[in-house]
């Protein structure tokens, strides 16, 4: 049985919130089900299986949410940022603590995940001589679970090369039991030997999926390097909350300053603007407090846009993703809020910033054109989803290929699609996850998935 999750964000609490342990709670109780469904085989007989193998498919930890990378300013000695040079013994420092942090905050719920590597982690009651489960039996039958992780665009530094790195991954290693070796987590399977025999006997292609967003994958530089994401997370989405709270405490409404924080948590990231102008309609903030927060906002904003790393992508005379930050992020004296909003749904339209589905991507990947994969598995867009791809007639029955999203385990506020210029955020929490049987396990069956949401 292989199980894929993706995108839980596990974030060390200085910009945003994790999702809570208890999710991690229920996912075990979940998976002692699982465990014992897939031991029946389609004969009707019960055989307890052996091995759990469970894929955490990028951005379980997020390292680029974190206030840490804010102690310096450019210019400063060891400036360092997502996107500065990683050879600098400043970045793998930084990288570490905000590593160190993140697991030491999430302690309880990684906890759960690790426990399943143990010896105690998961165990089942063994079989009778007639091919039934022995439930009165004091024997329990141990399962081996093994944990793999891949890294997407918001850990993708665990994919660095080099000594200062692998130290950061054996921590990572430690506290969730990995099977990976501490060098680089792979982020596509070619580079994973085992991930690549695994998922070939489930007949799965399955990667982040960050490859199929300009936004944050650099297709021309690769995955070693930073995306404009990366900046618009940590000057605009991390710096802005914080800043407000230091310079505007006494004016602005302790209820804006509280929504602020959920920047981290908005999606997709364009939609920030939308999302401060839905804070201050909803707490009917007068026009002084408004202008303070745009001059706060434009002075960030500025600096952003003036960073070398983001202007190496403004092409002369073309209308591209840069300028669509500069429509987006930058609030002028001239334009109301209203205004800005439509400047913000335009700019998203017109860089594909809402676009929540990938299934017309694994219509290229060659696993599905040579009929490799029967599933394309992505994560990523935290819209879980599944979608038919083909069905290849055959005997005894059809062989039919399918696109599937991992979604999320996730709290954030989703800019709804219905009239966004009105700036409607839906709250919500979720959690998803794909199983995936072989060697006749769960009666027969291929795949399961399962996605729950669950708001306060």
């Amino acid at each position: 049985m292989l199980i894929i999750i993706s995108d839980i964000h596990l974030m060390d609490g200085t910009c945003g919130k994790s999702i809570s342990a208890s999710a991690f709670r229920l996912f075990l109780d979940r998976l002692q089900e699982l465990a014992f469904n897939a031991s029946w085989h389609s004969d009707g007989s019960y055989h307890p299986i052996q091995e759990i193998n469970i894929l955490m498919m990028g951005d379980i930890l997020d390292p680029l949410h974190s206030a840490l990378w804010l102690e310096t300013r450019p210019g400063d000695p060891g400036y360092v940022r997502p996107w500065t040079d990683y050879n600098l013994p400043e970045y793998a420092a930084t990288l570490q603590a905000i590593t160190h942090n993140i697991l030491e905050i999430n302690s309880e719920a990684i906890g759960y995940l690790k426990k399943l590597s143990s010896p105690a982690g998961l165990s089942l009651p063994p079989a009778t001589l007639s091919g039934k489960p022995d439930m009165d039996s004091s024997q329990r039958q141990p399962v081996n679970v093994l944990l793999h992780y891949m890294v997407g665009n918001h850990d993708w530094y665990y994919h660095l090369p080099g000594p200062a790195f692998d130290a950061i991954r054996q921590e990572i290693v430690q506290a969730f039991g990995l099977v990976n070796p501490p060098g680089p987590f792979p982020h596509e399977l070619l580079e994973s030997t085992r991930l690549q025999s695994l998922l070939d006997g489930y007949e799965i292609y399955a990667q982040h999926g960050d490859l199929y967003d300009p936004f944050n994958y650099s297709s021309e530089q690769g995955r070693n390097f930073s995306s404009i994401g990366d900046a618009v997370a940590v000057e605009i989405i991390n710096r802005f909350p914080l800043e407000v709270e230091r310079r505007l405490r006494e004016d602005v409404p302790q209820g804006i300053r509280d929504g602020l924080r959920q920047l981290v948590n908005v999606r997709p990231a364009l939609a920030t603007p939308l999302w401060i102008g839905s804070q201050l309609r909803q707490s009917n903030v007068g026009q002084d407090v408004q202008n303070k927060i745009k001059v706060l906002w434009n002075e960030l904003s500025n600096e952003f846009l003036a960073l070398p790393f983001v202007q190496k992508d403004n092409k002369p005379f073309k209308l591209d993703l840069v300028d669509g930050l500069e429509l987006a992020f930058h609030l002028t004296d001239r334009f109301s809020f209203k205004t800005i909003d439509e400047i913000v749904v335009w700019a998203r339209k017109k860089f594909n910033a809402d676009e929540i589905t990938f299934a017309r991507h694994a219509l290229k990947e060659q696993a599905f054109l040579d009929r490799a994969a029967r599933f394309v598995v992505y994560g990523h867009t935290h819209h879980h989803e599944i979608v038919p791809l083909d069905s290849i007639p055959g005997t005894p029955k059809p062989t039919n290929q399918i696109y599937l999203n991992s979604g999320t385990w996730h709290t954030y506020f989703d800019l709804a699609v219905y009239k966004p210029e009105e700036q409607k955020f839906v709250p919500y929490q979720v959690l998803t996850y794909l199983t995936f049987y072989k060697d006749n396990e769960r009666g027969g069956r291929r795949f399961e998935a399962w996605s729950g949401t669950f708001s306060d």
